[in-house]
């Protein structure tokens, strides 16, 4: 699917992809929900990449609250670099290890909701326009909307359809 260019084809792929990965995991029942991936993924169960998704919604309001109130924010968080990102993924799965997968979702729709909220409050040109806001530097809102929703859950799902495959294939 290519990527959005305008706001309706944002909020379109997001709320689709959102709702494919929603679909996905309520076709599972609870045993294959709460199956444990096979080795050598990070995210070791759907709970872990709900919260994973969940967490950089956070990170994305908190990004564009700071920026909208005329500040710079420390991206992707304080004390990480871009380059840092599976150092902080690595923080994120460990805050979450301890949450039950019925909480996550409730924290992912919430999240979900909330970033879907401000989308709408712009117009195409604010979402797609580079440099439109300083806080985004040379790239848009829109892109950093786009990774924080749409090619996120469209991350998701093909890992978790590919984990829980692999984990039932093995059992």
């Amino acid at each position: 699917m290519p990527k959005p260019r305008t706001k309706a084809e944002l909020l379109d792929t997001s709320q689709k992809n959102y709702s494919l990965l929603c679909e996905l995991i309520a076709g599972f029942d609870e045993d294959i929900q709460n199956t444990t991936f096979p080795e050598g993924y990070l995210n070791r169960n759907i709970r872990d990449v709900l919260a994973h998704l969940h967490h950089w919604h956070l990170l994305m309001t908190e990004w564009y609250t700071i920026g909208m109130n005329g500040q710079k924010p420390a991206m992707p968080a304080e004390g990480y670099r871009w380059k840092d990102t599976p150092k902080l993924n690595q923080v994120i799965q460990k805050k979450y290890a301890n949450t039950e997968l019925f909480r996550v979702k409730i924290l992912f729709d919430t999240s979900y909701n909330i970033v879907q909220k401000l989308i709408l409050q712009h117009s195409n040109d604010e979402l797609f326009e580079k440099k439109h806001y300083p806080w985004t530097g040379s790239t848009s809102l829109g892109a950093y909307l786009i990774s924080a929703t749409a090619s996120h859950y469209d991350w998701a799902y093909k890992l978790i359809k590919k984990c829980v495959k692999q984990a039932t294939q093995t059992v």
